[in-house]
């Protein structure tokens, strides 16, 4: 993922919430709507979800030191579980409470026209910054179904925000469906019912984010198909014939660490052996440009299936 693209995208989402935290705690304070609370919070916590994210990716961009040599490019990673945790469970556990509040205290709407055009509007504004955020994600998504690009996509920011705006627009629906029940019933247990609604919804969303962001943090390595550009390119030159193991690791969205032992002829000279490996690195980055980070350790490995090598090929050893 670009940063530009995933950074095109917070900031899109940051400006339609904070615009519709302020209208939708606009029109609780009128009318009293603990959905309309419910989901102001739920948009108060998702500005702080926007800022968190951004302060992930500039952090990431910290230059490497002796401290962390590998540099901060999982930063990210945990800005983003803070995010998917805490935020969102704070909004979730909070709709629960009002909800169940409202519920055992039920009180009559007032003004009950306000929260349905703040509702329309929040509507709006939030199909808009869907829409930016699946404009974003088309662009590295390739040939992946939604559900394959939130797993394994290994920048967090797009599938975060995805996720967020698709949970703001179900919850706003289920607010505008307990706001217009209550109106048109009188009853304002359908506002707490949907008070209900959106804390089970953000807490389900804190659960999936929660699951993929951990094992970003525990450290994914590099999928299928860049495994096997991988292969590939070490075994595509005449340097080395096998690869004895090979393990890969994201140190960050944008930067793979690449380590491999791979076996060389007992002939080959030692200035051939470097040349060797410097070409597989070429290859590697060409055919993967974010493994960026490379160690290939040369080895010996006997194949007692591999031909030997000619009769009159003389290896000479020790020195003069």
């Amino acid at each position: 993922m670009s940063a530009s693209g995933g950074n095109k995208a917070i900031v899109a989402a940051l400006a339609a919430n904070l615009g519709i935290a302020i209208t939708k705690f606009v029109a609780w304070a009128f009318s009293g709507s603990s959905s309309m609370l419910a989901e102001a919070v739920h948009s108060l916590a998702d500005s702080g979800n926007q800022v968190l994210l951004l302060v992930g990716g500039r952090k990431s961009r910290q230059e490497a030191d002796k401290e962390h040599p590998f540099g901060y490019g999982r930063e990210r990673y945990v800005y983003a579980f803070v995010v998917s945790i805490i935020l969102f469970s704070i909004g979730g556990v909070f709709s629960l409470y009002e909800g169940a509040q409202k519920l055992q205290h039920p009180h009559p709407l007032e003004v009950p026209w306000l929260p349905i055009v703040v509702l329309l509007v929040a509507m709006g504004l939030e199909s808009f910054s869907l829409r930016t955020a699946i404009k974003e994600s088309n662009h590295v998504r390739g040939n992946q179904s939604w559900v394959q690009f939130v797993r394994h996509a290994k920048a967090p920011e797009l599938p975060v925000v995805l996720l967020e705006d698709i949970a703001a627009l179900a919850g706003l629906v289920f607010a505008f469906l307990g706001v217009g029940l209550t109106i048109i019933t009188g009853n304002p247990i359908w506002d707490a019912v949907g008070t209900l609604l959106i804390g089970l919804l953000l807490v389900l969303v804190a659960i999936v984010l929660g699951i993929e962001t951990k094992s970003l943090l525990v450290g994914e390595g590099a999928g299928a198909k860049d495994a096997a550009a991988i292969e590939r390119a070490i075994l595509a030159g005449p340097e080395t014939w096998k690869i004895i193991h090979l393990k890969t690791l994201y140190l960050g969205p944008d930067e793979l660490l690449v380590a491999a032992k791979v076996a060389f002829d007992a002939e080959t000279r030692f200035s051939d052996v470097a040349a060797g490996i410097d070409n597989v690195e070429n290859r590697i980055r060409e055919a993967v440009p974010a493994a960026r980070v490379i160690y290939l350790e040369p080895d010996i490995f006997v194949d007692p299936n591999r031909p030997a090598p000619p009769t009159d090929t003389i290896v000479i050893k020790g020195s003069e």
